[in-house]
């Protein structure tokens, strides 16, 4: 047991070693993306010097080229790339935000003019609110969905869960929410089109306050986890059949046991690794938010404020969103080895 424990430790802290140049290229590559991409702060400031507001609003090719296109003085155009930074070679300007990183400084947005820690401090929540909710229906329903189809394999029941749940494999989740907004909020009024809270929020009770927000986050909740509902369903149900007709099955059954102590004591255990090998990226893709989602049911989330942050060329939140969700990714990544680890006790950490 003390052998095992120093194991994992070892193998833990070999891991989150090998995180630290793996962030390191991931920053490289899109800093230095950001640096050449058009239309960044110093054209959104010939914008709106010229009087042509922001980019990010119904920009595009026909407001780079008015931007490329308008002279300023020199002495202000060298202020302000001094201003921003690009006074200096890439290599420094890179160095200096590994500086800035290490202090855990992820620099000031270009748009809002605030920290970009405090910017995503405060929309964070908002998709952890509905990732995790997302996530723990998921979990909750899909296992016990999937172990149904598997012992109900082409009965009807089977069947028609099949459908919809392509169905819901196939359909993006932005989509999907586009259409039930249209059906739902649009035309039947049944659910608000947008926003997070009603007006009034704070002079709800208790209860109150949690039906309004169930009420305005069911149909968000939905788009969140269709795909993730699916894709867990059909792996659960796969894993188990393949382990059902496994030969170590077939031999406890020949060996006097009941179908539900083999089916449960024994396939279901090894059916459970693919869906641990899957559990920490899981949670990395959901507590980021979803970029189109929260564009279409205006939910200020961390995927909005991407959205935003790459129609407006906001370096610095691009910059800082991409190093949390790899961050949240590669410890999602670990997560799903040592669940594999729980579940699979074949796994040997040093080995």
């Amino acid at each position: 047991m003390v052998a095992r424990s120093h194991a994992l430790r070892d193998y833990v802290l070999r891991r989150l070693m090998l995180m630290v140049p793996t962030l390191l290229g991931i920053t490289f590559l899109v800093f230095l993306l950001c640096q050449f991409v058009p239309g960044g702060p110093i054209d959104q400031m010939k914008m709106q010097i010229a009087g042509g507001g922001d980019m990010g609003e119904g920009g595009g090719s026909g407001s780079m080229a008015r931007a490329s296109s308008i002279d300023i003085p020199e002495e202000d155009l060298e202020t302000l790339k001094k201003y921003y930074g690009f006074d200096k070679p890439i290599l420094v300007r890179y160095a200096n935000y590994l500086g800035k990183l290490a202090l855990m400084d992820l620099g000031d947005s270009f748009r809002y003019m605030q920290p970009v820690e405090s910017l995503i401090a405060s929309r964070f929540p908002v998709s952890i609110y509905f990732g995790l909710i997302a996530f723990l229906l998921t979990y909750v329903i899909c296992i016990p969905l999937g172990i149904v189809k598997a012992l109900k394999h082409k009965t009807r029941f089977d069947n028609v869960t099949s459908v919809v749940i392509f169905l819901g494999y196939a359909i993006p989740g932005y989509a999907l929410g586009a259409v039930l907004l249209t059906l739902f909020a649009v035309q039947r009024d049944w659910f608000p089109l947008a926003g997070f809270e009603s007006q009034g929020f704070e002079d709800l009770s208790f209860f109150g306050k949690i039906g309004d927000r169930i009420h305005r986050t069911t149909l968000l909740v939905i788009c969140y986890a269709i795909h993730l509902f699916a894709f867990m369903t059909i792996l659960t149900k796969n894993s188990l059949m393949e382990n059902m007709s496994a030969d170590y099955v077939k031999t406890a059954l020949a060996k006097g046991m009941t179908w539900p102590r083999a089916v449960f004591g024994h396939a279901l255990r090894n059916s459970l690794i693919p869906i641990a090998t899957s559990f920490g990226n899981n949670i990395s893709l959901i507590l980021t938010g979803s970029l189109l989602i929260e564009r279409v049911f205006g939910i200020p989330g961390m995927g909005l404020l991407f959205f935003e942050a790459i129609t407006a060329r906001d370096y610095p939140v691009v910059m800082g969103y991409i190093f949390i969700s790899s961050a949240l990714l590669l410890i999602g990544n670990l997560l799903s080895d040592l669940c594999v680890a729980g579940a699979d006790p074949r796994v040997r950490f040093g080995e």
